[in-house]
């Protein structure tokens, strides 16, 4: 049998261990890790239980009914051709599903309220700020703040409010968390907002619920919820075994590439098997990918990521 050479042997762990990790992650709202999701949860079984009780008499009640009067010799149910009407029957059919969908309307209303991303209901806590951007198939998470940006890996702190903006910088995209918070779109040249919090120290899967193309199932991350304390030595660690997101280097992140080619492009060997590390350089990243699209021009194919063109200078 062949032998793999050491870069293919590295990407094959680095496939093997995240493999292993998302499936250990928590992923979904029904197994909450933050209030938001929490309430998510609350809410969908509050309204499955009133649902159900106008779902299960039907369940229950028309079989009975079928079983009862159907055509049979020596019948014991009452045979009535001229009955057409009954006060308590119509109270009971029109009434409760009122009631229902009056606390259902309720509910949302209230949940609506409570679920607003752009809200920022956890405290006086100044929130931590990140800024998200979606490329083809990975999302790069930079926190200026802090001089840092990850891509695969999304660190932040227990029992603090994390302010997210969004934008891609490519075709639409949709984040989520699930076990934190719910679907948020983004879009090239515009914004959207997001605010979440984690209770306890755990790991989280997050991901694109938007298909996008052939690396669509790859678009997958793991959210790390740290102690405080752990999440400064996170951050630190970031630092010093980050490369600097260039110009070039966000080129090359930037390229039609899965989390697995870009890490075999970008990864060094002081960097997780499953994650990129960067340090920040003078300016604004982040703005600059958002005022790409605002120029009132169509961008050249080659300088547009998402394109197959992308990076190589003069192409049509």
């Amino acid at each position: 049998m062949a032998l793999l050479k050491p870069s293919a042997m590295a990407l094959v762990i680095a496939v093997v261990v995240t493999s292993a990790q998302m499936a250990w992650a928590s992923n979904s709202f029904m197994d909450p890790q933050g209030p938001i999701a929490a309430f998510q949860k609350t809410h969908l079984l509050r309204a499955t239980v009133l649902i159900m009780i106008a779902v299960l008499p039907v369940l229950v009640l028309v079989p009975l009914i079928a079983l009862r009067y159907r055509r049979r010799e020596g019948s014991a149910a009452e045979y009535r051709p001229k009955w057409d009407f009954s006060g308590k029957l119509e109270f009971a059919m029109w009434g409760v599903p009122v009631v229902i969908v009056a606390l259902l309307s309720f509910y949302l209303w209230k949940a609506t309220h409570r679920l607003d991303p752009y809200a920022a209901p956890f405290g006086e806590t100044p929130a931590l700020n990140v800024q998200v951007v979606g490329l083809d198939w990975k999302w790069l998470f930079i926190y200026p703040d802090l001089g840092i940006a990850t891509v695969g890996e999304f660190g932040i702190p227990v029992k603090q409010q994390v302010a997210m903006t969004l934008t891609t910088d490519t075709v639409m995209q949709s984040f989520m968390i699930p076990a934190l918070a719910g679907q948020i779109y983004a879009m090239p040249g515009m914004t959207t907002q997001l605010h979440l919090v984690a209770d306890t120290p755990e790991t989280m899967q997050g991901e694109n619920t938007q298909y996008n193309g052939r690396g669509f199932t790859k678009q997958k991350f793991l959210t790390q919820a740290m102690q405080p304390e752990d999440f400064n030595a996170w951050v630190e660690s970031v630092r010093t075994h980050g490369i600097p997101l260039t110009e070039d280097t966000y080129k090359t992140l930037a390229m039609r590439t899965d989390r697995d080619e870009v890490q075999a492009a970008l990864g060094t060997s002081l960097m997780p098997l499953n994650a990129l590390y960067f340090t920040l350089e003078d300016g604004d990243l982040f703005q600059s990918i958002l005022h790409r699209y605002h120029g009132g021009q169509p961008l050249p194919r080659d300088q547009q990521p998402g394109t197959a063109e992308y990076g190589q200078e003069g192409a049509q």
